[in-house]
This record gives structure tokens, sequence and C-alpha cells, in this order.
């Protein structure tokens, strides 16, 4: 459980850097770009791989926290697709699903992160899932308080591709990479 919160803490981390200490993130993007960009993701990556590894090593002996319901599974297949689509449309071109939702890329991991809480009862899922849940909706609040002007809807393509992208990568991760990295198929 360790190396499952140490990568949360640290994937987590690096990405509230602008909820925490906006000043100082705006501050050292701005003195050296690269140097920011590469210590991001060189952080984030390392959270990411914590995180897997944390996972798969303490969810076999983690204990069962609730009975997701009998739903759960068709509703995280429904929410996850969702979110691939959201996601795949947060850094493109604005069109209508960005216009809209305004922050694709937290919805979608909002959307992410439920479903899986509705398929999974461990200790292990509910830490994971629930971080990410939890971060991303004060992620959420943050950026609404922001108040930052709504981008306007310039390039209705970005829709369908964002459409296609998520649609595609999600049936990759269903059919062949969710089991490759996480050991779990989601169809069972």
């Amino acid at each position: 459980m360790t190396i499952l919160i140490l990568g949360l803490v640290v994937f987590l981390g690096v990405h509230s850097a602008r909820i925490l200490a906006g000043p100082f993130r705006d501050a050292q993007a701005a003195a050296n770009p690269k140097r920011w960009k590469g210590l991001y993701s060189l952080a984030s990556g390392l959270g990411f791989v914590l995180i897997i590894v944390g996972w798969i090593q303490f969810r076999p002996a983690a204990p069962r926290l609730y009975d997701p319901p009998a739903w759960g599974r068709h509703a995280t297949m429904a929410l996850v697709w969702i979110a691939f689509v959201l996601l795949a449309g947060a850094n493109g071109p604005v069109g209508r699903i960005k216009a809209t939702v305004r922050h694709p890329m937290l919805l979608g991991v909002i959307l992410w992160s439920t479903g899986h809480l509705l398929a999974n009862g461990d200790q292990a899922s509910t830490l994971l899932f629930g971080s990410f849940l939890v971060w991303a909706v004060i992620d959420l609040f943050a950026a609404v308080n922001r108040k930052e002007p709504a981008p306007v809807a310039t390039k209705p393509i970005a829709d369908l591709i964002a459409l296609a992208a998520g649609t595609g990568l999600y049936l990759v991760f269903v059919f062949f990479l969710h089991r490759l990295l996480f050991g779990v198929s989601p169809l069972g």
C-alpha cells in the first residue's frame, strides 16, 4: 500500500501545483518552460508508474470495503467510454465539447474514477479511484473559481476527432491494454 500512496502523492501533488502553488508554478514555467515541462513530466511519469505497481501489488491482499452494485460494470463501461472521448478532446482545438464542458479532462477523470468505484469494492481500488475523484472535483472547483473565460467553439471537426480518437483508444484499452497493464480485463 505504501507504493500506491507514494505514487498518488507524487502524481496528484504535481498535478495540484496550480491549486496549491499557482504563483510559484507560473514563475517556474515562465522562467524556463522546457525545464518545468521536463521536471513535471518526469515526476508525473514516476508517480504513474508507482501507482500502477502499488495497485497491482496491493490489490490481491486488499480487503473488500463494499460490494459494488450488480449494474456497476455496465455503468463503468459507459462512463469510461465518455471519459476517453472527453480526454481526447481536452487538448485539441476548441469544438463544442470543449466550449460546453470547459474542463473536459477533469470531467473525464471524474467519470473514469466514478465508474471504477462502481465496479470495484476493494481497498486498493477505493484508494486509487477515490483519490483521483477527490482531486478532480477539487481541481474543477478551483478552475471554475479562476473564472476563466469560456472558450468559443471554432473547430467543429474537433468533436468528431475527439469522438473517433476517444472511441478508438477506449476499444484498444478494453480489448488489449487494460489486461496487459493492470492484469484485469474489463470484459470479465
